[in-house]
């Protein structure tokens, strides 16, 4: 056992004497010592109960005959730091994630994991140290929010922030939205829709590192107190047939998990957050090896933002299994791959079965020809830029307009709320890029104000930040190389047109090229907005939003 270079021999009676301090006893010394990676706080909704699901996990060690130890990481709510200085904070904490795993595995040398997260960030960070750390490891999610109700139809977060724009339109009356408040978010869980947190725990369980209905089961649920007390003996099982994440984490699982991002339309920042993890196995996933897989995968799930199912609803149909399973029969998915359960891919979803076809529709009657998300290449994005395609409206899908440019998030919503974008527009926000922001702010606010005045199927936004995966329109985001960079984008001025064009993968700028040489030899890097403190580390550390916004070598 790994654990035993901490515990056993003579010259570990001092490691020993500590455990005993806390209580361990000879007997449990003796066993394999299995790290839970605990991400609860008193701040995300999606994180509020983990605790008891962390007692299940344990439970569930034990009854194999392992060790639980537990120990905790940090998290943030997107939608609480959502607008403001808090933003910046997100996606730079997912490599403080990263980071305080790996160090607390190898410096108590655990024997195996059992990660603990659900929300946007959490869930890759800690994908990436299980990657480094390379030991058996099973990962369980809090499971989904369900869905509030009012007036009679389902709604949920990103229904409150886009009655933000509705007000501001007038409308919805301020009354409404405090009835709303009160119904849009139920109770514990991430949020209903296939936003960022729910689609990275279905790409977890597509990459075969969750169990199965990992992605899906609701958290008020039963089913996930059983998922997670299973999470808990299977790591066990793993541990004795010495499977690791590596075993699993290999190049086609990746596109496992980029063929199932597609078919269900999840967040753009799947985009992000995949390069991320392949990087830590040394896997590069090409921004156009995303496009091939969109373009021969079927969109065959149409949750919210951009339909009107939630992830409960994906759950009854039959979950990420049954859609794995009818991509199967078109030969999309490697069935030979190890996964968490210890069997593979297509003996995993041997039994797995599509129980509504409205939510999970047939492969001769998808939803859409593509898959969910595109990425756009073209002289405003020579390097990328990455769009949900299944979240925008048929008449958005080729735009041609004038560009409405911010330097700032904070800027554009004032502009926005005060009646200033017209139809026709292209908004673009730059200098919120991983370096420029620094950290690559997500910008729901904005895309929310537009739908909310109805604005969506007219405007649309570019930027070289993000989108949160509750995001709907023509909302480009990742722009690279980024403004900071010296990017195409920092070169735009108000007025210049800007062509879309997504079935063509195409975003381009109008504007005559020795015009843009003049303009680049006056363009200058502005100072950096953060100097100090972390934030200021990560942007002088991070890479671009096309790699995976991970940390320069």
């Amino acid at each position: 056992m790994r654990s035993e270079r901490a515990k056993c021999g003579l010259e570990r009676a001092p490691h020993r004497s500590l455990f005993k301090a806390m209580g361990y006893t000879d007997e449990e010394l003796r066993r394999p010592l299995v790290g839970i990676a605990n991400s609860f706080n008193e701040i995300i909704p999606g994180h509020i109960h983990l605790n008891e699901l962390v007692k299940a996990v344990k439970d569930g060690v034990r009854m194999a005959g392992g060790v639980p130890v537990e120990f905790n990481t940090i998290g943030v709510c997107d939608g609480i730091a959502m607008s403001h200085l808090g933003m910046h904070y997100s996606l730079a904490s997912r490599e403080l994630i990263a980071d305080s795993v790996e160090v607390m595995v190898q410096a108590h040398s655990f024997d195996a994991l059992v990660l603990m997260p659900n929300c946007d960030k959490i869930v890759p960070g800690m994908l990436m140290a299980a990657a480094r750390c390379n030991l058996p490891t099973v990962v369980v999610s809090g499971g989904p929010m369900l869905p509030g109700e009012f007036r009679g139809e389902k709604v949920d977060l990103s229904t409150i922030f886009e009655a933000v724009g509705a007000v501001s339109a007038g409308r919805m009356t301020m009354e409404e939205l405090a009835k709303l408040e009160d119904e849009a978010c139920p109770g514990c869980g991430s949020c209903a829709g296939m936003f960022t947190a729910n689609s990275m725990n279905c790409m977890t369980e597509a990459l075969g590192l969750g169990l199965p209905g990992n992605g899906t089961i609701p958290a008020v649920y039963g089913a996930r107190r059983r998922l997670a007390k299973e999470a808990g003996m299977q790591v066990m099982e793993l541990l004795r047939r010495g499977i690791t994440v590596r075993d699993i984490l290999v190049e086609e699982a990746f596109i496992n998990a980029l063929t199932v991002d597609m078919a269900l339309g999840c967040s753009t920042n799947t985009v992000l957050h995949l390069p991320a993890i392949a990087h830590e196995v040394g896997i590069e996933l090409d921004l156009n090896r995303i496009n091939e897989i969109s373009t021969k995968t079927p969109h065959l799930c149409y949750l919210r933002p951009g339909g009107d199912h939630h992830v409960v609803d994906l759950y009854r149909a039959g979950g990420v299994q049954a859609v794995m399973k009818r991509l199967s029969e078109a030969g999309l998915i490697n069935l030979d791959l190890m996964t968490a359960t210890g069997r593979t891919v297509g003996e995993n979803i041997a039994n797995a079965s599509v129980l509504r076809d409205d939510v999970i529709r047939p492969l001769d009657n998808p939803y859409h020809q593509e898959g969910g998300l595109a990425v756009l290449f073209g002289s405003l994005a020579p390097q990328g830029a990455v769009v949900k395609q299944s979240a925008v409206a048929e008449e958005m899908l080729t735009h041609t307009g004038p560009a409405r440019v911010f330097d700032s998030e904070d800027d554009c919503v004032e502009a926005i709320l005060a009646h200033k974008i017209n139809p026709g527009d292209v908004v673009v926000i730059r200098y919120e890029g991983p370096k420029g922001g620094p950290g690559m702010r997500e910008m729901l606010t904005p895309t929310s104000a537009l739908a909310g005045m109805g604005l969506d199927k007219e405007v649309a936004l570019i930027t070289d930040g993000r989108f949160s995966g509750a995001s709907r329109g023509a909302s480009i985001g990742h722009v690279s190389p980024e403004a900071m960079e010296g990017g195409p984008i920092a070169l735009l001025q108000e007025g210049d047109l800007i062509q879309i064009d997504i079935p063509a993968k195409r975003i381009d700028l109008l504007v005559d090229q020795a015009e843009l040489d003049r303009r680049r030899q006056a363009w200058q890097p502005p100072e950096p907005k953060v100097k100090t403190g972390y934030l200021a580390r990560y942007g002088r550390m991070v890479s671009s939003g096309s790699k995976g916004a991970v940390y320069q070598d």
